[in-house]
């Protein structure tokens, strides 16, 4: 049988089902834009007086580099880079999920468990400078960002506080 998605279409789902996990367990709502013009693949609210969200670009590797000085290195699309350095009142973050380097072990299903390996990292990008890039601007990512339950509810409260970000 023919494969319909190809592997970065498969890395997207996966990034999509990480965070979109983190947000059921959390009691948040999360929806897609029908198109994504803007670089915000999914959007995350939660319930409450001011209606907090946030808005994510999404996006997965398997070939993240060894993390230097306590943050690693990820190549970032100058129209990505640009559309989340941008003030927005809704915080609008940089999520990329690690996957192990072997396809065969991003995911795996027994009758007990539904393991998705490795994580994801948080990056707000907002009020970061013009570059004079053309395609692509390497971001660094501090590996203490790790989006995890606890990080993806802080983040919301800090959302609903207004705080920038």
């Amino acid at each position: 049988m023919q494969k319909l998605l190809t592997e970065p279409d498969q890395k997207e789902r996966l990034s999509l089902v990480y965070v979109n996990a983190l947000a059921a367990r959390a009691g948040f709502t999360t929806s897609e834009p029908d198109l994504d013009r803007d670089s915000v693949d999914l959007r995350i609210q939660a319930g409450g007086r001011f209606r907090p969200a946030l808005e994510l670009q999404l996006k997965a590797t398997a070939s993240l580099d060894a993390p230097q000085s306590g943050r690693f290195s990820f190549p970032l699309s100058i129209k990505n880079y640009n559309d989340l350095r941008c003030e927005a009142q809704t915080p609008r973050l940089l999520v990329v999920l690690e996957l192990p380097q072997e396809e065969s072990r991003w995911m795996m299903v027994t009758p007990e468990e539904l393991i998705l390996r490795r994580r994801a990292y948080w990056l707000s990008l907002r009020g970061r400078g013009e570059v004079s890039n053309r395609t692509a601007v390497t971001v660094h990512v501090p590996v203490g960002n790790v989006l995890n339950l606890e990080m993806l509810q802080t983040l919301m409260e800090r959302s609903w506080k207004g705080e920038v970000f």
